[in-house]
């Protein structure tokens, strides 16, 4: 099963969500950055390529948060989806090079949010790291 990899990256108190720009179907929807672990790639060094490739944003990746997410990808493949706590290792800010937009959103926000299924299931343990974020 392949597995593919979200950040919650948290800065002052507030969470990075991306609006996806492709597939179609998904165009418009909101999730947390990331993507697909590479054959011999760690978990975490994946994470930490996509966010350097897709947001041109380093950040350090710690520990996992909420459950595994199964889901199923284009043409069938069965996937699982594991997001780890991330923060920004320094002050520069993320740039949308793959997703329409890039938003810092806060607890009282995530509800607002127009975001992917798979991302959802997540609020709950989103909240909580919010909750507990300085």
């Amino acid at each position: 099963m392949r597995v593919v990899v979200g950040a919650a990256v948290v800065r002052d108190g507030r969470l990075l969500v991306a609006q996806r720009a492709e597939p179609p179907d998904m165009r418009g929807r909101w999730e947390l950055p990331g993507g697909s672990v590479e054959d011999g790639e760690s978990e975490t060094d994946a994470l930490a390529r996509e966010l350097r490739e897709e947001l041109a944003y380093a950040v350090v990746v710690g520990d996992r948060l909420g459950p595994d997410v199964p889901v199923t990808g284009r043409a069938g493949q069965e996937l699982v989806l594991r997001f780890y706590r991330c923060t920004p290792e320094n002050g520069a800010e993320p740039v949308a090079l793959e997703h329409l937009a890039l938003r810092w959103v806060g607890i009282d926000d995530l509800d607002g949010v127009e975001w992917l299924p798979a991302d959802e299931v997540l609020l709950p343990a989103l909240r909580a790291a919010l909750e507990g974020s300085p």
